[in-house]
């Protein structure tokens, strides 16, 4: 019943609120989609609120969580605040309360991040989510742009396999030897085969430009 009045009232504000039920279809979608800002009841059916969290701040998705919490769980509220959300909100509350603290943390989060991460002319707008090749927009699926991000992050310094599946899939992620090396493939393909250096034995790096 609260979720449901909770969509309900976040569309109607013009929020295109995007509703899960488990802590398995959590993981997908975070996987698989970007959002300005997640919403996360600790309680969940299938586990805590609290996997979902710490799997996408293993991954290095800065993205704001605010998060649900029952009146007498002090104990959640702060294992929540460790583990990276970025504020909480108590049950029962306000809906205009909950929607000005997603505001806020959206706002937060905005002035946080880098504004552009540049190399030769592929700029990233972590901000908006966004990749340019010569000023022309490029569209990545949601685990391409992840792993691009993991290069551009660390522009001149090699990021192994191991490091990209964590920054794409947390730290729970069991891929195929080949996974990463068809994202790598398809940035090439889509930004050009120069801009990602295979380090043999070690991993992939972007040049520094100087």
């Amino acid at each position: 019943m609260l979720g449901d009045a909770l969509h309900t009232s976040l569309n109607q504000s013009g929020v295109d609120a995007h509703w899960v039920r488990s802590v398995a279809e959590a993981r997908l979608a975070l996987v698989q989609h970007g959002f300005q800002a997640v919403l996360l009841d600790l309680g969940l059916p299938d586990g805590s609120g609290l996997t979902v969290l710490k799997q996408l701040r293993s991954r290095y998705d800065a993205t704001p969580v605010l998060i649900l919490t029952a009146r007498d769980r002090l104990s959640e509220r702060v294992q929540g605040l460790d583990a990276g959300a970025d504020d909480y909100i108590v049950k029962p509350f306000q809906l205009d309360e909950l929607h000005a603290r997603l505001r806020a943390v959206v706002r937060r989060s905005s002035n946080m991040v880098v504004s552009a991460l540049r190399c030769r002319d592929i700029v990233v707008e972590p901000a908006r989510r966004s990749v340019t090749r010569a000023g022309e927009e490029v569209s990545l699926s949601a685990h391409e742009y992840r792993t691009l991000l993991a290069l551009m992050e660390r522009i001149g310094h090699t990021v192994n396999r191991e490091q990209l599946e964590t920054a794409v899939y947390g730290d729970n992620a069991s891929l195929e030897s080949n996974t990463v090396a068809v994202y790598i493939h398809q940035l090439r393909r889509k930004l050009g085969d120069k801009l990602i250096t295979t380090v043999h034995g070690m991993g992939y790096r972007i040049e520094a430009v100087e």
